[in-house]
């Protein structure tokens, strides 16, 4: 068993025993478990007593010896009361500036940090390096934290004129959390009388920092594959687009944050089991793109749209290969086929939907019949139709048939089967006369032909190889709705039958101009 199977089969466990007896916060507590194992930060919104304190609590519990931190900050909050007091006796000894961290921030694995935005300057820029780099300059010495996760929340946003835009980038996943929305689930949490704060984690389950560790080292080795670089470059295409005409709301990725979401998406697939991000992974952005709650419906329909129209079909070049094939049997059909035009009688139809017999018998002067009516009969079997005068009132009913001579009919009246033409106009059609092509350009066809034909089934053969670790276990994403691996699979399907379209395409067209 792989390193990732067996770290997803653990941390699966794990995530059972955190979401047990906790209501619709179920992808809270498993994205927060994420980014505490990618080493990264989540900033949890909602209004006070939705569970954002309880979320980091119970997070505790999946670490071996796990220390948290938790402090709700206010704007009289001291640098003592987060990241420890001064030590004297350093001052007073060594003359040396140090703070003593064991039980404050820096000394903890998972940190909640409430009310984040009221912190002052000087906690947030000590914080700034503590989140992006792992580490706290205690003094004039830089400690490397052995913080696992960090959780902040808050009910509002940064606000826009208070500078926070650099503390605010450093939270990868942002995620609202809100009341319990399903009646039976709120009457379960109201009258429940669990102690929910309660360890119930088996010991030989939780994380130890070997563990983690390790995990970090295979994380960094999973593969990021091309269909899940291509979907990445098409989103940045799209939000650009989106800044030019949202000019009010942009939305604003940096490099650094990118980075930090491959990151992201190679420890899901890492936590689901595997050492490839696959396009499910994708769908996590829609947590790490907003920085306004406004923008989330538009960043989800971007992420929808991408993947199922680009995802296999970038990876494949399917749109360049399209081109080439159609240039190709284009060629071949302007070098092969003479376009010859014949002039000859057609039915004339009358207000589009009538035939008009001719004037061969005074009882049948200014006669129609319905166009399909007329091409229900045939030859050898007698049908009653509808006949109709100029006005295109209904007159008679009679017995007819298709006669055997072109563009005529065949009516029995007063016990006499006889023919009448039907009213017929000169038109044109083009008729094509197929010529062998010349010896030097169909081997230049066969080439083409050749190198066209084996990069489309090298394409074919790659894709139905890969369909089974591909697809077979999309809708189990621990982090991601199953309802979206339908987008994933839709765009897989829709381009393997494209590239198996284009492949007989090929074919005929090499067989129009060699079997001549």
């Amino acid at each position: 068993m792989t390193i990732a199977r067996q770290a997803h089969d653990q941390i699966k466990q794990v995530l059972h025993h955190l979401c047990d007896k906790l209501y619709e916060r179920e992808e809270s507590v498993h994205l927060a478990l994420l980014s505490a194992i990618a080493g990264e930060s989540i900033f949890l919104l909602g209004p006070p007593g939705v569970g954002k304190s309880l979320i980091a609590r119970r997070l505790k519990h999946a670490f071996r010896d796990g220390i948290s931190f938790e402090y709700l900050m206010s704007k009289f909050s001291t640098p003592d009361e987060v990241f420890g007091p001064v030590s004297i006796k350093k001052l007073k000894e060594e003359d040396k500036y140090e703070r003593l961290t064991d039980r404050y921030l820096p000394g903890a694995n998972i940190v909640f940090l409430d009310e984040i935005w009221k912190a002052g300057p000087a906690i947030q820029n000590a914080l700034l390096t503590v989140l992006n780099e792992k580490i706290y300059r205690n003094g004039d010495e830089d400690i490397k934290v052995n913080i696992r996760g960090i959780i902040t929340a808050s009910n509002e946003l940064p606000p826009a004129n208070a500078n926070l835009a650099p503390i605010w980038d450093r939270f990868l996943i942002r995620l609202e959390v809100d009341n319990i929305k399903k009646f039976g689930n709120f009457l379960k949490m109201i009258t429940n009388t669990d102690d929910v704060y309660q360890d119930d984690i088996p010991e030989a389950i939780k994380f130890s920092n070997e563990q983690l560790d390790s995990w970090s080292e295979a994380i960094d080795q999973v593969e990021v594959p091309a269909e899940v670089l291509n979907t990445i470059q098409v989103i940045k295409i799209k939000l650009d687009e989106y800044n030019v005409r949202n000019v009010g709301t942009p939305i604003h990725i940096h490099d650094r944050r990118w980075k930090k979401i491959i990151r992201l998406c190679r420890a899901s697939a890492f936590v689901n089991g595997r050492m490839k991000v696959d396009l499910m992974d994708c769908f996590l952005l829609e947590h790490c793109l907003w920085s306004h709650p406004s923008q989330k419906d538009h960043i989800h329909e971007i992420l929808i749209e991408t993947i199922a129209d680009h995802g296999y079909t970038i990876t494949t070049q399917l749109n360049s290969l399209k081109r080439e094939v159609q240039e190709y049997q284009e060629d071949v059909l302007t070098e092969t086929r003479i376009v010859h035009t014949v002039t000859d009688d057609q039915l004339m139809i009358i207000d589009d939907e009538y035939f008009e017999i001719l004037k061969e018998s005074d009882k049948f002067k200014g006669v129609y019949v319905k166009v399909k009516q007329y091409k229900e009969l045939t030859i050898d079997e007698e049908m009653i139709i509808n006949f109709y005068d100029a006005e295109k009132n209904l007159i008679n009913r009679l017995t007819a048939q298709k006669s055997a001579n072109e563009n005529r009919i065949i009516i029995h009246h007063d016990s006499t089967p006889q023919e009448y033409l039907l009213k017929t106009r000169l038109a044109e059609r083009k008729e094509y006369i197929m010529k062998k092509p010349h010896k030097v350009v169909e081997k230049y066809w066969n080439e083409r032909y050749n190198e066209l034909s084996t990069f489309v089934k090298t394409q074919v053969e790659n894709m139905e190889t890969q369909a089974p670790s591909e697809l077979n276990d999309i809708e189990k994403n621990l982090f991601v709705q199953q309802d979206l691996s339908d987008v994933v699979t839709r765009n897989y399907n829709r381009t393997l039958k494209e590239l198996k379209e284009l492949k007989l395409t090929l074919e005929k067209t090499q067989y129009s101009y060699t079997s001549l």
